[in-house]
Formats: structure tokens, C-alpha cells, sequence
């Protein structure tokens, strides 16, 4: 995007350049997001849905781009641009698609930060570990 959007019209200022600004650099924030949130129910799941929603406004964005200003920037590049943005949306929805199977077959409403019923350490450590807390 860093040879493409400082190229685009002064008068795209507020529009076409912030739009492909903003869409391409959220995508991996929102699957960081989604990935921190993904021990809740619908906290994940929401977050691959308005990443390819972002891979799809930035493929709009780049083919405006090329339609309207061709002659300020680097069609291959858009076009190429188009291309892996298009590639990363499928995955998106892949990804999507695979956390939805899974949580429908394995979800527990556990939160990491809730205490498990049992303890996964034996009795003696068990203790120990509850003599070093308090």
C-alpha cells in the first residue's frame, strides 16, 4: 500500500487513500483480536467474518484505484495487490469456516481464566501449590 496510496490524488485525501489506509491494516489486527478472544463462544468468530469483510473493501478500494487513476500508480501492482488480498479472504473464510466445525464439536464454556473443577496435579503437588498462594 506504501507505493500505491501516497501516489493516489490529493483530492482522495478522505476517501479512497484513508479507506485502503484503514482496511489493509486491519485485517491482521482484527485476526489478533478474534485469536485473543477465541475461548469465548461467539468472541472469535466474529473477528474472520469483519477480516474478509476488510479483504473485500480493500479489493474494491484497489480496483477503484485502478479504474478512476490508473495513470498516478502501478497497475500490476494493484492488480497483483487484487490478487493476494483475494487469496486471503478465501483463507479467512476457510479459517472461519474449520473455528466454526470446532467449536461446535469440541466448545466447553470455560473461560481461561475460570478454575477448573479438578485439578490436573496430583494430590501432594496440588497442596503444595495451594500452601505457596496463600
Amino acid at each position: 500500500m506504501t507505493k500505491i496510496v501516497p501516489k493516489l490524488p490529493d483530492n482522495e485525501k478522505y476517501d479512497l487513500k484513508d479507506q485502503l489506509s484503514r482496511s489493509s491494516k486491519a485485517i491482521p489486527r482484527l485476526i489478533a483480536e478474534g485469536y485473543t478472544k477465541r475461548h469465548q463462544r461467539q468472541g472469535f468468530q466474529k473477528y474472520p467474518d469483519d477480516a474478509m469483510a476488510e479483504c473485500n473493501e480493500t479489493i474494491v478500494s484497489l480496483s477503484q484505484s485502478v479504474d478512476i487513476y490508473s495513470k498516478y500508480i502501478d497497475t500490476a501492482l494493484c492488480d497483483e495487490l487484487i490478487r493476494t488480498y483475494d487469496i486471503s479472504g478465501r483463507q479467512l473464510y476457510r479459517l472461519a469456516e474449520s473455528w466454526g466445525r470446532f467449536k461446535s464439536k469440541n466448545y466447553q464454556q470455560l473461560s481461561p481464566y475460570t478454575k477448573p473443577a479438578s485439578s490436573p496435579l496430583p494430590k501432594n503437588q496440588t497442596q503444595e501449590v495451594k500452601n505457596e498462594l496463600e
